[in-house]
C-alpha cells in the first residue's frame, strides 16, 4: 500500500492548506447501466419491461434518456462502507432481472457495439423527445453511461464555492474512470471516449468560475434562453450544484464494473468537497487554473486514461498520470484520514496502478481475438461480479 503524507500542504499548487473540517459530509451515487443481448451484444431496449420487474421505476432504479440503459441512485450514506452495501444491493437486484429477461447489465459507458435500429428514446418522456428534436444527432450520445458522486448536504452558496476548488481536479478523475476504449465497433483512440463525445452537448465540459450561486444560475439561464438548455435540469457540466438535492454532483467519471472504484469515487469526492469548504473557509485564494489549461487536461485525461501522459492543470506541465492520481491523493490525503478513508482509496488507487485501468482491460480482453464481443462478454461478466 502506498501511503501519503497527511501534511496541510497543497503539494500541486504549493501553498498551505488549513485543517480540514471533522464533520463528515454524506456520500450518494447514480450509476448508469447497458442492457445487452447476449447473443448480439448489441444493446437491447429492454428498460420499460426490466423497471417493471423490480417494480419500478421509483426513487432507487430508474430509466434513463433511451431504453437500453437503466440507473441506480443509492440511498445518503454516512460512510464507505454504508454506500458499497447499497451499491451492492441495488446492482444485484439489476443484473438478476435483466438475466430474467434474458439480456445482460453492463457497466460500460458507451455501447460497444451499437444499436441494431434506430435510437429508442425511453417512452412516455416528453422531455426526451424534445430534446432529440431540438438537437438532432447529439442525441445518438445520450447512450453513455456516467457515474455521478454526490456530496452533501451543502447550500448552493457551498456547492459553488467547493466547484470553483475542484475544477483543477477533475482531470485526475477522469483519468482514473476511463472506461470507454471502444465505441460503435471501433477503437476511438481515447481511453475515455465518453468525456469527449458527452462535451458536444453545449451544456456540458469543464464548470465555468463562478463568483457565487447568483451567478451560478445566471449562466444556467444564459444556457436556457440561448437554447443551449431546454430547462435548468440540463446543465451538464462536470460540476454542478444538484437542483433536486443539497449536494454537489461531481458527474466527470465514467461508469465502471467495480463497485469498489465507485466507492473509490465517492470517497475522493467527499475529500475534495471537504478540502475545498476548509480552504474557501479560511479565505485562501482560488486555485491558479486557466480555462484554456484546464479544457486542454480534461482532453488529455480523456485521450491518455490512467496509463498515459497527463497534464498539470496548475502549470500545464506533462507528467505520468499516475503521478497525477498520486497527486489528487496527497492533496486530499488530510480529509481522507479526518474520514477513515485514507488507506481504503491509497488502496484502491494502487489497484488500477498495478492492474490497469478499465479502459487497459477492455483492450486486454478484445487483444484476445480482436472481437469486440470479447469486449462486452468481459464487462458484462464484470459487473455481475459485484
Amino acid at each position: 500500500m502506498n501511503t501519503y503524507s497527511t501534511t496541510q500542504t497543497d503539494s500541486a499548487a504549493g501553498r498551505p492548506v488549513p485543517p480540514v473540517s471533522t464533520e463528515l459530509l454524506t456520500l450518494g451515487v447514480e450509476e448508469e447501466f447497458l442492457l445487452v443481448d447476449p447473443v448480439t451484444w448489441r444493446p437491447a431496449p429492454l428498460a420499460p419491461q426490466l423497471l417493471a420487474a423490480v417494480g419500478g421505476p421509483g426513487p432507487r432504479l430508474q430509466g434513463e434518456a433511451t431504453r437500453y440503459q437503466v440507473e441506480l441512485a443509492t440511498p445518503v450514506a454516512a460512510g464507505a462502507a454504508e454506500l458499497r452495501a447499497e451499491l451492492g444491493k441495488l446492482r444485484s437486484t439489476l443484473a438478476a432481472a435483466a438475466r430474467e429477461l434474458g439480456c445482460r447489465l453492463v457497466a460500460g459507458a458507451v455501447p460497444v457495439l451499437g444499436p441494431a435500429g434506430p435510437l429508442e428514446l425511453s417512452t412516455g418522456l416528453p422531455r426526451q423527445r424534445a430534446v432529440h428534436a431540438h438537437f438532432g444527432e447529439l442525441a445518438q450520445t445520450l447512450v453513455g453511461c456516467g457515474r455521478h458522486v454526490h456530496v452533501g448536504s451543502l447550500d448552493k452558496e457551498q456547492a459553488v464555492a467547493a466547484a470553483n476548488r475542484i475544477r483543477p481536479w477533475v482531470p485526475a478523475l477522469i483519468a482514473l474512470a476511463a472506461n470507454s476504449p471502444y465505441a460503435y465497433g471501433r477503437d476511438t483512440g481515447h481511453a475515455g471516449w465518453r468525456t469527449l463525445s458527452w462535451s458536444g452537448w453545449p451544456s456540458a465540459g469543464p464548470t465555468p468560475l463562478f463568483a457565487d450561486a447568483t451567478d451560478y444560475e445566471r449562466a444556467v439561464m444564459r444556457l436556457v434562453d440561448a437554447g443551449a438548455a431546454i430547462d435548468a435540469n440540463m446543465v451538464y457540466w462536470d460540476l454542478r450544484p444538484s437542483r433536486a438535492w443539497p449536494t454537489l454532483e461531481i458527474r466527470a467519471a465514467d461508469v465502471s464494473p467495480d463497485t469498489g472504484h465507485a466507492v473509490l469515487l465517492a470517497v475522493l469526492g467527499r475529500a475534495l468537497v471537504t478540502t475545498a469548504l476548509s480552504a474557501h473557509d479560511e479565505g485562501l485564494p482560488l486555485p491558479p487554473v486557466t480555462d484554456e489549461v484546464l479544457r486542454l487536461a480534461r482532453w488529455r485525461a480523456a485521450h491518455d486514461g490512467l496509463e498515459g501522459t497527463a497534464l498539470d492543470p496548475f502549470t500545464g506541465a506533462e507528467l505520468p498520470a499516475a503521478r497525477l492520481a498520486e497527486r489528487l491523493l496527497e492533496a486530499v490525503a488530510p480529509a481522507l484520514t479526518a474520514a477513515g478513508d485514507l488507506d481504503l482509496a491509497a488502496d484502491a488507487v494502487d489497484e488500477l496502478l498495478c492492474r490497469g485501468s478499465w479502459a487497459a482491460r477492455q483492450r486486454k480482453a478484445f487483444a484476445r481475438r480482436e472481437d469486440m464481443t470479447d469486449v462486452l462478454r468481459f464487462l458484462a461478466d464484470e459487473t455481475e461480479r459485484l
